[in-house]
């Protein structure tokens, strides 16, 4: 067989005529010193796919081995899904598994059962995440800004070893709704909490003692210009803290902006252009003192007027402060205005005056 050359080969056709033809190697080799042979090597080796090797009767035994064993692992796997239980819905889905400096999204399959909440890797038969029903305490829906530039619902479920556990499925809000369904027949007590957007690692890295997040959210937020870089927008995700109010950058992970609170002096929505990457849309100016007098902060996303509502609790906490018009919850000790503690609840722990739910009740039975 004459030797052929094919100066426009890449790397891409080498491989793939390497595991396809497979590749034998036959090498003597004698290292020298002066002259003197010290070292001699002698190379026997074949290169291919399986499917080659196999063709060719080598490696068959430890490739029947290994495929047998992994079917066994993978029925036993599969036999323990669903053992005794009853499936109340399933989804295609996703968990955010974080484990120290590793964390992604890992897609599978939902499987809610009348005990468990399952996520299932069909194709390697695995199970990625599990849950009893009866670990959970709350439930919160949470909207996050998609590294896309798409808004996008994710499922928060706080459990009651107090481990905060993310979740997004094909039908987030339909999955929430089987939860509590399947909940409610096991007789489990939990919680709607509103503000359980506590969902990733960045608060670690810029909270200061005592400081608490009161709401937070994926967010677009438009860098000034610096230099020669003209102004953009990034995507991130804003934080409203018991202190400040600042924007973390995902992808330098790090601080973008902050102002404390009392340098907030309002806020306002409007319609602008947004550059190339967002068009033309709403956004939510910040009004702020900073070092060169008064400033404007930009930011745009899908829940603007929530922004723009938790901006102005904040401010009427700051002036009640002043004031001392403050109350702390019964439940969980968080300070709160002390009109919007009675009428509304906390927003943090949910909790409702018996007053406020006299009240509701009375409405109620007059109504019906």
């Amino acid at each position: 067989m004459e030797p052929t050359r094919n100066s426009h080969a890449t790397l891409v056709d080498l491989l793939d005529r390497v595991l396809d033809k497979g590749l034998i190697i036959h090498a003597d080799l004698i290292v020298s010193v002066a002259g003197v042979p010290l070292i001699g090597v002698n190379l026997r080796a074949a290169l291919a796919g399986m499917e080659t090797m196999l063709r060719y009767g080598l490696m068959r035994d430890w490739d029947e081995e290994i495929r047998t064993r992994e079917s066994e692992y993978r029925r036993e796997q599969k036999s323990s899904l669903v053992s005794g239980e009853e499936i109340i819905t399933e989804m295609l889905g996703s968990y955010h598994c974080s484990e120290g400096i590793y964390a992604v999204w890992r897609t599978g399959r939902f499987l809610l059962t009348d005990k468990r909440l399952i996520l299932y890797h069909t194709s390697f038969e695995e199970v990625l995440f599990e849950t009893a029903l009866d670990e959970i305490m709350g439930l919160a829906l949470e909207n996050e800004l998609h590294f896309t530039g798409k808004p996008r619902e994710n499922l928060n479920l706080l459990l009651k070893c107090g481990n905060i556990v993310r979740l997004h499925a094909r039908d987030t809000l339909g999955l929430k709704e089987a939860l509590e369904q399947g909940l409610i027949s096991l007789g489990v007590c939990w919680e709607e909490i509103p503000n359980l957007n506590l969902h990733d690692d960045n608060t670690a890295k810029f909270l200061l003692d005592g400081e608490e997040v009161m709401y937070c959210g994926g967010i677009w937020h438009q860098i000034p210009s610096r230099g020669i870089l003209a102004e953009s927008w990034k995507p991130g995700h804003l934080y409203l803290t018991s202190r400040r109010l600042c924007w973390w950058y995902d992808f330098e992970e790090m601080i973008g902006f902050e102002t404390p609170l009392n340098c907030i002096t309002g806020s306002m929505t409007e319609i602008k252009e947004l550059g190339t990457a967002l068009k033309r849309g709403k956004a939510l100016d910040v009004v702020y003192i900073g070092e060169r007098g008064k400033e404007v902060a930009s930011f745009s996303g899908d829940n603007l007027a929530d922004w723009e509502r938790a901006l102005n609790e904040a401010s009427s906490r700051r002036d009640c402060a002043l004031t001392g018009e403050m109350e702390t919850c019964p439940r969980c000790g968080r300070e709160a205005e002390s009109s919007g503690l009675l009428e509304r609840g906390c927003n943090y722990c949910a909790w409702i005056s018996p007053r406020t739910m006299k009240k509701e009740l009375v409405t109620g039975i007059e109504v019906g």
